[in-house]
């Protein structure tokens, strides 16, 4: 199967339209009982099943995640690897700052590309924005690092579109990760237009809604208080119940694919005009093998649909984030 590419903004870089999220890779601030080797083996896994985006974050175990995703990229060749990552929390005061100034940005670069054992990272994104960095300013100290040949893409990561056009001023922005799933629509009509209008690509974080769309949990589910889940609306009423009867409704059409409901979700991502690059996460590797099996499926136009209405109800709500953003 030749696997279609997708190209992310205005650069030349050329993607899988699945990539591999990797907070659960050496994350153990957001998740509990994550083992290392486990954390190597799933970005192995991704790299060995035809996935070439990988996107990480310094707050992901505090640089820890950084340091697998670079370990286990070694024994592969890294000209076919489109590497993402994101910065922008300072814990040196023991506290966490979110800080966006261009000294600031220029030293968590520089120490991205020591963890993750590279030269070059093709995509950095601002991860949060700060109160008080100009936007521009901060994107500029990215145009300088690209300039160097330190980045090829820029990024921004949980701003608001007013923020995105502030920070898109000079047209240095590639790309912008924010929260959509199936659950979470409300990025369609505000965000996205102006994106298309200005060659930005887009790539949703939580397009599995912390594993809520892969069809696995019932009533029954709870999750510990050290579980980021259990701070999130969508499991709880109405939410949760609105979308286990939507997962209810598209079980025909994967079972029609011979697939499992992850993988129509995830088909569906990739099939949207809007999304440039769907990026799940994992915490085990046989669900990224299964994950990447979804770039075989396509879905017809009426199938497309189907799973389009099935989420209906939460295209009428204002789903919000799932978690609140840092201060």
């Amino acid at each position: 199967m030749t696997q279609k590419l997708t190209k992310i903004g205005k650069t030349d870089i050329l993607s899988t339209p699945l990539g591999l999220g990797t907070n659960a890779v050496g994350g153990y601030n957001l998740f509990p009982d994550l083992k290392d080797e486990t954390g190597l083996e799933i970005v192995r896994a991704g790299l060995e099943n035809g996935i070439t985006l990988l996107d990480t974050a310094y707050v992901y175990g505090l640089g820890h995640s950084e340091e697998l995703v670079g370990q286990a990229m070694k024994d592969f060749d890294r000209s076919h690897i489109i590497l993402a990552t994101k910065g922008a929390h300072d814990f040196s005061t023991g506290e966490e700052v979110i800080k966006n100034d261009p000294k600031f940005l220029t030293e968590q670069v520089e120490a991205s590309l020591k963890r993750l054992k590279t030269d070059y990272l093709d995509i950095y994104y601002i991860h949060f924005p700060d109160k008080t960095t100009p936007k521009a300013e901060a994107v500029g100290a990215l145009q300088r690092l690209r300039e160097q040949g330190k980045i090829k893409a820029i990024g921004l990561s949980n701003f608001s579109l007013d923020q995105i056009k502030e920070a898109n001023a000079d047209g240095y922005v590639d790309v912008v990760e924010d929260e959509f799933s199936l659950l979470h629509q409300d990025n369609t009509q505000t965000m996205m237009p102006y994106l298309k209008a200005n060659q930005i690509s887009f790539v949703p974080y939580f397009p599995l809604a912390s594993g809520l769309l892969t069809g696995k949990y019932d009533q029954a589910v709870s999750f510990a208080g050290d579980d980021i889940r259990s701070q999130i609306a969508d499991f709880k009423k109405p939410r949760f119940d609105e979308a286990l009867k939507a997962i209810d409704r598209i079980r025909p059409v994967a079972q029609a694919y011979d697939a499992t409901v992850t993988q129509i979700v995830l088909a569906w991502y990739m099939q949207n005009p809007l999304i440039s690059v769907v990026i799940p996460g994992a915490k085990r590797p046989t669900q990224v093998i299964n994950n990447a099996k979804a770039m075989a499926i396509d879905l017809t136009k009426d199938d497309y649909q189907k799973i389009d209405d099935a989420f209906s109800w939460f295209k009428d709500e204002e789903s919000g984030k799932s978690l609140a953003d840092p201060d």
